[in-house]
């Protein structure tokens, strides 16, 4: 392995490449990884380094999002099946079928969508601001794709919103149930209970704190208590058992792992830099509208 590393760290300077690493992914993809964080941030580091080429560790959406803000770098997907089961949920037209049904409201995005659905909404969102984008809105209904969950969230965090959901989910976090909590809690009555939103309603009904990878991440970090059950994916668990050793870091289950953000290794990381293949590209269009719906929720969440 230590050779891989040293392959793709030489090619990394000879092509002024950067790698960006998702939180999901292995945790090995760490020792070539020039940041590592949530999709959105990552991407936005992006455009804003000098780097010729984006090598984006995650799925799809995430290189896509990076070439929307990168449009003249050459980004580039080390696995090319690694999509989003979410993500594909809704495709363009059952997008179009959604917006026509609530015409009359606004139409929010996460951002684990394509950018030909992200160029059919008004704003887009994450699981750090998706609550600021859509107070915002200053109006009392919204529309929302594709997660159903994190819009349902939403909508009882806020009270006074009615979020019209598209039935999307993801279903690594839809394995976890409230059944997992009350074990959890049992066999470590200490520890908090920290959730991510796009988990299903009665398991962040019942956490200690909800946030998005980066909220677990920090909240973990900033807190004074050392047990911790992390109720999302394992990639998370992961990097705090190795930053935090001085934390008990417990897992809600042994097997919460996202098949997609799983698939990318060393070698395909190697073979995308020496190759410069799998190239992400976006239609002239669609990117340009799309855009607008990034920067969108940019103007609103600095």
């Amino acid at each position: 392995m230590q050779k891989i590393i040293e392959k793709i760290k030489t090619l990394k300077k000879q092509k002024n490449a950067i790698i960006l690493a998702h939180c999901y992914q292995p945790v090995e993809v760490d020792f070539v990884a020039d940041y590592v964080g949530d999709s959105l941030s990552l991407s936005q580091v992006a455009s804003k380094t000098n780097a010729d080429i984006i090598v984006f560790a995650g799925v799809y959406f995430m290189a896509q999002t990076a070439k929307l803000l990168s449009p003249n770098k050459k980004v580039l997907l080390p696995q090319i099946d690694a999509g989003c089961r979410m993500a594909d949920m809704l495709s363009f037209r059952q997008l179009k079928e959604f917006k026509a049904q609530n015409s009359d409201i606004p139409l929010v995005c996460y951002v684990n969508s394509t950018a030909e659905v992200k160029s059919e909404c008004d704003i887009c969102c994450t699981s750090s601001n998706a609550l600021e984008i859509v107070k915002s809105l200053n109006t009392d209904r919204v529309a929302f794709v594709p997660d159903t969950y994190l819009g349902k969230w939403v909508e009882k965090q806020l009270g006074n919103v009615e979020v019209i959901t598209y039935p999307g989910f993801c279903p690594t976090h839809l394995q976890i149930r409230p059944v997992d909590i009350e074990n959890a809690r049992k066999k470590y009555p200490n520890a908090l209970v920290l959730v991510h939103p796009e988990c299903h309603m009665s398991v962040s009904d019942i956490a200690d704190y909800v946030g998005s990878t980066t909220g677990i991440m920090n909240f973990v970090r900033k807190s004074d208590e050392n047990s911790f059950i992390i109720a999302t994916e394992q990639g998370v668990v992961d990097r705090l058992k190795r930053d935090y050793p001085e934390k008990e870091i417990i897992p809600i289950k042994e097997n919460i792992v996202c098949p997609n953000m799983k698939m990318t290794s060393l070698i395909d990381i190697l073979n995308v830099l020496e190759n410069e293949n799998n190239e992400i590209d976006v239609d002239k269009e669609i990117a340009k509208k799309a855009v607008k719906c990034l920067d969108a929720m940019l103007g609103v969440s600095k």
